[in-house]
């Protein structure tokens, strides 16, 4: 149930109360409540299916919850962005950006139609006109304080921060993959700034760049937030507070992630000692309920002990400690020294090229991160290794190297009739054959789910299995294209614990700093086409890059996209670019300006012929307003003059 209070305390925008969610007898939520105040930075962790998802659609008012309250102060905007989502358009990336701007644009067409009103009218002294005026005035006040005159500006930080170039702007939305499609709606969100961002998963199509650049903007947000993710690092760097999900309950503590785990930790704990005492207590009870049964002299005491046991409330703790759970690489066959190398090597798919003249040689028990925005090449490169795609230059596969892949559509290639059990159970060899319902209950199969059908599995699912998989094979060479996406806290430690211990090598591809820190001791930035060594963690590349801060992110979007063209005038063509833009910019201001003069002339034209009226020229009033709208007029005039100037200009050199 969702009740708007029309007088609520002024920091607290949402109160959920005693709210609850069944799913056939199954109490997913139970009996929750918590306060979201206007200033919360919220991380909302949980294993997987332990009902965050669903608390952030009922927050969003698109689920309604079995029993409870949900109450809002008025005049709350949430804005939504789910993890998986249907979209598809074909309006442009600008287009469907600046759709965020609705609002502002109704209050712009108000403007419009106020002032073709006021053109009109000659009554100027009377109470409707001075009522239109100030009208005027307030949608003038509210389209400027929703930054209606930084529209452009706005929504090209936004895209450019999520990692669009300035060409992607005019593509159509369904020219793009689903994750950058994912993108554009979170974009769009951003740029309604909502009183209440709700994101789920929101890192899942980023790369760090992208991640660094909406951490920085969620951290001068001036709302609240609620975000799911399993990113460590970017849940310590933009949260204040945390709530877990556990078992239907939720554990609320004002500090970030890491700090939380750190208490969170004692007090599972005390709660596992609370339980234990309760289990002895409770078999105890059995015990004496089962010795004196059909003792008549004893009933009462019985009957009073069953009643004792009836009205305890269990205690339930959630098995999370995966310190016990050590699972290991197969032991990897030997191979040659070098594993890998590559000289000159090329890719192009068509025109558009992608890898120009890479050289990488990757050596026994080296282990090394691909990192760099999407696109720049990471995924093509690691096919290319693998043997998926064809290229040109040279490419050497060490000696006796057998390479474990896993690709981010790694479960299309799954056997879709077996089950998740027998996926692994027949590759298992030795001794691992005991640890396969560890490694799949690692990676959040358990129970039933075990008997599953792979066909009937969710692509996260598909994905996590694929990962398990790997576990059991013996290779010396991994190749991990972002294997975390589908992973939760817990089952990536797992994964990160096992590559620690591996022997071998392996290739990381991964946006995920938290998992890629202490893994690897050397990385390759993906950019302009080719590859940079780095040595040192993420951490020590981040810091030499200097994009903490995001300086990079934030350079002109010029220097950009002159890193990024392939033809050999491309320095023009940018320069070409950038003045068309600034052209288009100028003569809108034009045109606008050229609107407001001709209604200052009508409305001039108009006063100046009631000047003829002597009592109109003798009114102060009246000459005030009419000397004032001469002074506009004066002005506009000038406006007009140097934009055409600075126009000329500009035209003049492009024909250059």
């Amino acid at each position: 149930m969702i009740i708007f209070a029309t007088h609520f305390f002024k920091c607290i925008m949402i109160s959920v109360e005693n709210v609850s969610v069944y799913f056939g007898g199954f109490n997913l939520l139970n009996n929750i409540s918590f306060t979201i105040n206007s200033k919360d930075k919220i991380g909302l962790i949980g294993k997987n299916g332990a009902g965050k998802t669903t608390l952030l659609k009922i927050l969003a008012k698109q689920d309604s919850a079995t029993s409870g309250n949900v109450i809002y102060s008025t005049d709350i905007t949430p804005g939504y962005l789910p993890q998986q989502m249907q979209f598809s358009s074909t309006k442009t990336v600008w287009q469907e950006a600046t759709s965020a701007f609705r609002q502002t644009f109704k209050i712009e067409k108000k403007i419009d139609a106020l002032t073709k009103e006021l053109e009109k009218r000659t009554d100027y002294e009377s109470e409707s006109y001075i009522q239109l005026s100030q009208d005027l005035a307030e949608q003038t006040d509210t389209y400027i304080l929703l930054g209606g005159n930084n529209i452009e500006e706005e929504t090209e930080k936004v895209l450019t921060g999520l990692g669009f170039l300035s060409d992607d702007f005019r593509r159509k939305c369904n020219e793009f993959s689903g994750g950058w499609r994912m993108r554009i709606e979170l974009a769009k969100i951003l740029l309604q700034k909502p009183d209440l961002l709700l994101l789920d998963e929101p890192t899942n199509h980023l790369d760090i760049e992208s991640i660094q650049w909406i951490e920085e903007y969620l951290k001068k947000f001036q709302g609240a937030l609620i975000v799911v993710s399993h990113d460590k690092a970017f849940l310590d760097n933009i949260t204040n507070r945390t709530i877990e999900i556990s078992l239907g309950k939720i554990y609320d503590y004002k500090l970030p992630f890491s700090k939380f785990m750190v208490q969170r930790q004692e007090q599972i704990k005390q709660q596992m000692a609370a339980f234990l005492n309760q289990q002895k207590m409770i078999a105890k009870t059995e015990e004496f309920i089962e010795r004196f049964r059909y003792k008549a002299t004893k009933a009462v005491q019985v009957q009073s002990k069953i009643k004792q046991l009836e009205k305890l409330e269990r205690i339930n703790v959630e098995k999370r400690d995966i310190s016990s759970i050590n699972i290991k690489f197969p032991p990897c066959p030997h191979s040659g020294k070098i594993v890998i190398e590559a000289k000159n090597l090329t890719k192009k798919f068509g025109n558009h090229l992608v890898l120009n003249d890479i050289d990488f040689v990757l050596e026994r028990g080296q282990k090394v991160a691909f990192i760099g925005k999407n696109g720049e090449g990471k995924t093509t490169f690691s096919r290319i290794l693998t043997g998926n795609l064809e290229y040109s230059g040279e490419l050497k596969i060490g000696h006796q190297v057998k390479i474990g892949y896993f690709a981010q559509n790694q479960d299309e290639i799954l056997d879709e009739n077996k089950t998740v059990f027998q996926t692994l159970d027949d590759i298992a060899v030795g001794d691992i054959r005991t640890k396969v319902r560890d490694i799949l209950g690692a990676f959040l199969f358990s129970g039933e789910d075990i008997d599953k059908k792979v066909k009937v599995l969710s692509g996260g699912e598909r994905s996590r299995l694929a990962i398990a998989k790997l576990l059991l094979e013996p290779v010396n060479l991994l190749i991990l294209d972002e294997p975390t996406n589908h992973l939760d806290i817990h089952s990536k430690a797992i994964l990160k614990q096992a590559l620690q211990q591996y022997d071998g090598s392996f290739i990381l591809v991964s946006h995920d700093r938290d998992f890629l820190h202490n893994l690897t001791k050397k990385l390759y930035e993906f950019k302009n086409h080719t590859i940079k060594e780095y040595t040192g963690d993420v951490y020590d590349f981040l810091h030499t890059k200097k994009i903490n801060h995001l300086n990079e992110l934030n350079i002109n979007q010029k220097k950009i996209n002159e890193k990024v063209k392939t033809s050999k005038n491309k320095h023009h063509y940018e320069q070409r670019k950038e003045l068309e833009k600034n052209i288009r910019k100028i003569k809108n201001k034009i045109s606008k300006t050229e609107k407001e003069i001709e209604i200052l002339e009508k409305n001039i034209s108009i006063m100046t012929e009631k000047m003829t009226n002597p009592d109109n020229a003798t009114n102060p009033e009246f000459f005030k307003i009419f000397q004032e709208t001469k002074k506009n007029m004066e002005k506009l005039m000038e406006d007009w003059e140097k934009l055409n100037l600075e126009l000329e200009k500009i035209e003049q050199k492009k024909m250059l």
